[in-house]
């Protein structure tokens, strides 16, 4: 029998969101591509939560938390983007710590596989 392809690793997505929905939207697809050419399968959930869930709203706000942490949990590694670690990216490296998930940035996966140059994943 033929050894099957190496699935690529789930890799959740965290980083310090400027708060602007275009601005992060676009720097969320762009982290995403990078972390998918450096061989992993990216969860990114500010790509698609605020599609349909509100925020604003106290359940759907903590529906949202709970489907991050779940997705987190799930996940083979936790991967800080930007070079700004805030509140919500202290707690999800907490949260991985916990969990036993390694815990990387996206500048130094580029840098493993070859794909980074100096800055390069920094915003």
């Amino acid at each position: 029998m033929e050894a099957q392809p190496m699935k690529r690793p789930l890799a959740y997505l965290t980083a310090a969101w400027s708060g602007e929905p275009d601005v992060d939207m676009e720097l969320a697809a762009h982290y995403c591509r990078l972390t998918y050419e450096a061989g992993f399968s990216p969860i990114c959930p500010l790509l698609y939560l605020p599609l349909f869930l509100n925020d604003s709203v106290p359940e759907e706000h903590k529906a949202g938390i709970d489907m991050r942490r779940d997705m987190l949990r799930r996940s083979h590694t936790l991967i800080v983007c930007g070079s700004v670690v805030d509140e919500d990216v202290k707690n999800d490296i907490a949260v991985a710590g916990r969990l036993g998930i390694a815990a990387t940035t996206l500048e130094g996966v580029l840098a493993v596989k070859g794909h980074g140059t100096p800055g390069h994943a920094g915003h």
